[in-house]
């Protein structure tokens, strides 16, 4: 598990999410091949063209039954996924195996982190699944489709699901610092800026109950500040310009006044102090896409039932997400565009977001009442279907670049995570974060 904005967290949390989300979101799933005669059990599959399906961490096809449900449909199909519970292990070897042609499943995953890097050095070794039967271009969110669609037109990537940000925050502790506690209230204090969330963590810091912070952290107030930009780490052009990039200052700006204005937990996300100070109420407010909230819930527990709400963050940004592509070299093509293009319809990705909280890419999965009605239980009924929908729809076409995640964790890793729990200053936390991306990228 990792921290900052990387597609791996929200694949190892996501049989977590779908245990907690709360009945009112998630219902359970019967798996029914392990029984005699079901598809995939031994004897059943016979004369069957086997689909493989290549993912890291829990993509939850299978907890979801989506793979028995398209066997079901399709009898002479079989469908055997191998996960690698980590991307930065999958990744290196899908590379490898896309160099030499050999070794692929016939669908393989990509996190977006990487989808940048495929699409610009790997089109040539995947279908255009542009052109596959039943796929509208019209059916996504349109910064998702050009995201794996390269310079002449070629999408070698079909979007899984997307994590649009929303701000999560603890009515309780509001109310006690004299702020609002209604969610359209709440989120009227900060729209349209990032700014005016550090201003709430102002007001909220001068009445703050004892032993409580604003904000978890600093990375998480730079994650979200960056995440809702459209140019980051690279230009248009595919240059490395985060040294210079005005994003990557305001983010930074925003992270440093969070953590010297001592608005923070001092914390790092996913890490057992920060568990733990769910359950023990210490901070007010941390960002959040749809995958987060049965983290929360699973962390904060009983006591945070009806405690914790979602607004609108003051911007749009994104947090996580996946393609699926196939491969030339796969061993059964046509079959395989068939399920990735069944896998990401708009009906498919609406029923995953229902047991899995995977928010769907297809934008017109969005007017349908699985995610049109979706309400939370545990966050005050807070209508998640509606606002993940209108962050999805006003995130930038991002401009992503091969090493946007080395760049990203070396910033909050290294840069933030010294200023917010070290006391270094803001100089010397950018200087040691300069430092340790350049040792990366052996510049």
């Amino acid at each position: 598990m990792r921290t900052t904005i990387r597609g791996t967290r929200h694949r190892a949390v996501a049989l977590l999410a779908a245990a907690v989300l709360g009945a009112g979101l998630l219902g359970g799933c019967a798996e029914d091949s392990d029984r005699p005669g079901a598809a995939g059990s031994p004897g059943a599959d016979a004369g069957k063209t086997t689909l493989t399906v290549g993912v890291f961490g829990v993509f939850g096809y299978k907890q979801a039954g989506l793979y028995d449900a398209y066997m079901k449909l399709h009898p002479n199909i079989r469908i055997k996924e191998t996960s690698i519970e980590r991307n930065e292990n999958y990744y290196p070897q899908l590379l490898t195996h896309l160099s030499t042609g050999s070794g692929l499943a016939d669908i393989q995953a990509v996190e977006v982190n990487n989808i940048a890097e495929v699409t610009a050095t790997q089109a040539g070794k995947l279908v255009d699944l542009s052109k596959a039967p039943g796929v509208r271009k019209a059916d996504f969110i349109p910064w998702k489709w050009a995201q794996a669609t390269d310079k002449s037109g070629k999408t070698v990537g079909l979007g899984t699901d997307i994590g649009p940000m929303a701000v999560c925050y603890r009515k309780d502790l509001f109310a006690k610092a004299g702020l609002p506690t209604d969610r359209n209230a709440v989120a009227a204090l900060w729209a349209g800026d990032w700014g005016k969330y550090l201003d709430v963590g102002e007001r909220y810091k001068a009445k703050a109950p004892a032993g409580t912070a604003f904000v978890d952290s600093a990375s998480g107030v730079y994650n979200a500040v960056i995440s809702s930009s459209a140019e980051r780490y690279y230009d248009r052009d595919g240059k490395l310009v985060y040294k210079d990039s005005p994003s990557v200052r305001q983010a930074w700006d925003a992270a440093m006044r969070a953590a010297t204005g001592k608005l923070t937990a001092r914390l790092q996300q996913f890490q057992k102090s920060w568990d733990q100070a769910y359950a023990n109420g210490r901070f007010a407010t941390v960002s959040c896409p749809p995958w987060m909230l049965g983290y929360i819930k699973e962390k904060s527990g009983d006591q945070g039932r009806d405690v914790w709400d979602v607004a609108a963050a003051p911007k749009p940004g994104n947090w996580g997400g996946s393609f699926l592509a196939v491969p030339e070299a796969g061993r059964h093509k046509s079959e395989a565009v068939k399920l990735a293009a069944w896998l990401t319809a708009p009906e498919q990705q609406a029923k995953l977001f229902t047991k899995q909280a995977s928010f769907p890419s297809a934008r017109a999965a969005y007017g349908l009442p699985a995610v049109a009605g979706a309400k939370h239980p545990y966050f005050g009924d807070a209508p998640i279907g509606k606002i993940f929908a209108a962050a999805a729809e006003g995130i930038p076409n991002q401009v992503l670049g091969p090493k946007d995640l080395t760049v990203n964790q070396n910033i909050t890793d290294v840069g933030v995570l010294q200023v917010d729990q070290q006391g270094k200053t803001p100089e010397q936390g950018w200087r040691a974060a300069v430092e340790s991306i350049d040792n990366a990228l052996d510049q």
